[in-house]
């Protein structure tokens, strides 16, 4: 498919000669008179480029441009003019224009730079697409009442510059959090530097935090560049800031205060634009009462706190993140993933998940892996997953020797499928089954 150029111009001979030469060049050509008809034209054909003339009777080349740009965002625009100014160039491209030329035309000028703009568009679009892949990898999986509350808090937080300080039990998912909120933020394309604040040995916490200069000490062979260098014009990830000794507290304090910082074994002071967002599964305020984290930096912080839930909190998700496991660690191991029935993700959702989002991701592999079938049945839950119960929950009746023990096993089967058909609700289940609801819990957990 050859690519597709809107030539617009009041000029008849210019329509008509640089269409016949693009035309040889290989390019699909469609031609507008002035700015009204080539809006039009931009919905007919959805062309890759457009050559736009600046002067034009009625709507001129730069009002036409801003509706292009309203309408057409991402398709690239050159405009061509005869009466060519520094001021109208540089006026032009703060409108959004790709590039400026002049009249007369030098054929492979133009050809050229047609050729460099759908290039640049090519690698728009490649980044748009990565970037939307990446922040499908890093969305919130779940449609709970606890998710959903975290996604409208993000989305409103993340396209503004505000301090983050994020906050849930280990394993929540609060680096997840923060790579959302960078990828959603007009910073994302920009590095997100992740400092795992309790994983760095002391004797090179100023090296990682603030980069040092060559020489700076003994192995010192080069200049290095530290996290707030790097982060500059992106964002900083301070990761379990509640790890943080006192001494590294004040330091990084005074550098955010400042705004600036100096190279460990440097004198010129350097300047930075970083957004800081921070996580901890401490509770702060309580290491401010005891003395071990220091009360100006937690209000530094903590412009806009961010609440992960416990995913005891959000069972409802369990099934949809389990399957979303699968399917990451079948793609890393090159295999088929798997899916759980509907009695096993019941099951799952009971656990109380004290390891979080991380537990439930190791549980995942390891199903994955066991699992010979597609299908993840109730019976395949290991038994510490099986909602505390004394017998195996999920069990398969077929397999067990004793009559009675089969029995009563096939009967908890067969109330778990009653209790999925019901999304787990255990007051509808047991109303649809005519008993109370306790007799039914009791009898599923054996």
């Amino acid at each position: 498919m050859f690519p597709s150029v809107l030539i617009v111009d009041d000029e008849p001979s210019i329509l008509q000669t640089l269409g016949g030469i693009l035309s040889d060049e290989g390019f699909e050509i469609t031609t507008a008179e002035n700015g009204y008809e080539a809006l039009k034209r931009l919905s007919e054909v959805s062309p890759d480029i457009v050559l736009l003339d600046i002067w034009m009777p009625g709507l001129d080349g730069l009002e036409t441009l801003d509706e292009i740009r309203k309408e057409h965002p991402f398709v690239p625009v050159i405009l061509i003019t005869g009466h060519g100014t520094i001021e109208t160039a540089v006026q032009a491209t703060k409108a959004g224009a790709f590039d400026f030329i002049e009249k007369p035309l030098s054929v492979d000028k133009v050809v050229v730079t047609i050729n460099n703009a759908l290039n640049f568009r090519r690698l728009e679009e490649e980044n748009r697409y990565l970037r939307k892949k990446t922040l499908e990898k890093n969305s919130l999986t779940g449609s709970s009442q606890a998710v959903n509350e975290l996604k409208a808090q993000i989305a409103i937080v993340a396209p503004t510059d505000a301090w983050i300080l994020i906050q849930g039990e280990s394993g929540t998912g609060k680096e997840l959090v923060a790579r959302t909120v960078h990828q959603l933020s007009g910073r994302a394309d920009r590095p997100l530097v992740v400092m795992n604040c309790g994983a760095i040995p002391p004797e090179r916490l100023d090296s990682e935090w603030f980069g040092h200069e060559r020489h700076a000490f003994p192995g010192a062979d080069q200049r290095r560049r530290g996290a707030f260098e790097i982060a500059s014009g992106g964002a900083l990830f301070m990761n379990e800031v509640g790890d943080l000794d006192l001494a590294t507290q004040g330091k990084i304090l005074s550098a955010l205060d400042s705004g600036q910082f100096t190279r460990l074994g440097g004198e010129r002071p350097l300047t930075v634009d970083v957004r800081v967002i921070a996580s901890t599964c401490r509770n702060l305020e309580e290491e401010v009462a005891k003395g071990t984290f220091r009360e100006d930096l937690y209000y530094k912080l903590n412009v806009v706190p961010i609440q992960v839930p416990a995913l005891r909190d959000r069972k409802e998700d369990v099934p949809a993140l389990a399957e979303q496991f699968f399917a990451r660690h079948a793609r890393d191991r090159g295999t088929v993933s798997k899916v759980l029935s509907p009695e096993a993700g019941v099951l799952l959702s009971a656990y109380p998940w004290p390891g979080n989002v991380r537990e439930l991701r190791n549980l995942a592999e390891r199903l994955l892996i066991s699992v010979e079938g597609p299908v993840v049945e109730a019976f395949h839950v290991p038994p510490a997953y099986r909602g505390g119960g004394k017998k195996d929950a999920g069990a398969d009746p077929y397999a067990l020797e004793d009559l009675d023990e089969a029995k009563k096993t096939f009967e908890r089967t067969w109330l778990f499928k009653r209790l999925a058909r019901h999304f787990g609700d255990l007051k509808k289940t047991a109303k649809a089954l005519g008993m109370d609801a306790r007799t039914l819990e009791k009898k599923l957990r054996g």
